[in-house]
């Protein structure tokens, strides 16, 4: 896991609209760059929607919003279009970002190991350095801790 004050690792992934995107693409004002599961799931859905809802308020903090994940650009082009969702999806299907990050982990479910992603969001200024990291993200008033931080 990246800690404030670490240069943000760069990256160039493709979009949910199969364009390559890449950090330095991005860091025109402050990024919230946020890692979830797994598109079209309840809790990735849900905090999907709560920074697609707070657009204005992002946008007046003068951040953006990009989620990353490791579904394929087609499942991110349905999750995109089926929510209506107005800020860009990443995929990193080789896990390599991901894993830059620190956000590809072991994780117990029940009793079963396995390698996923750990709900984590960064914001990175301008500059490329982290300003905020917030680990295992519960989704339930997370949109208010990054706007919180973004107006700090």
């Amino acid at each position: 896991m990246l800690s404030i004050g670490d240069r943000a690792p760069a990256f160039s992934l493709l979009s949910d609209s199969g364009e390559k995107v890449s950090l330095k693409d991005l860091l025109d004002r402050t990024l919230v760059l946020y890692f979830y599961p797994r598109a079209d799931t309840p809790g990735c859905t849900s905090e999907a929607n709560q920074f697609r809802d707070a657009w204005r308020e992002l946008e007046k903090a003068g951040a953006r919003v990009v989620g990353v994940s490791a579904d394929s650009v087609e499942d991110l082009q349905k999750f995109r279009d089926k929510y209506k969702l107005n800020f860009p999806l990443l995929s990193d299907s080789s896990h390599h970002t991901l894993e830059a990050y620190g956000v590809w982990q072991e994780k117990n479910m029940y009793g079963r190991k396995s390698m996923g992603i750990v709900r984590t969001t960064y914001v990175v200024g301008p500059d490329g350095t982290i300003s905020h990291v917030f680990p295992r993200v519960k989704v339930d008033g997370h949109i208010h801790e990054v706007l919180t931080a973004l107006k700090g």
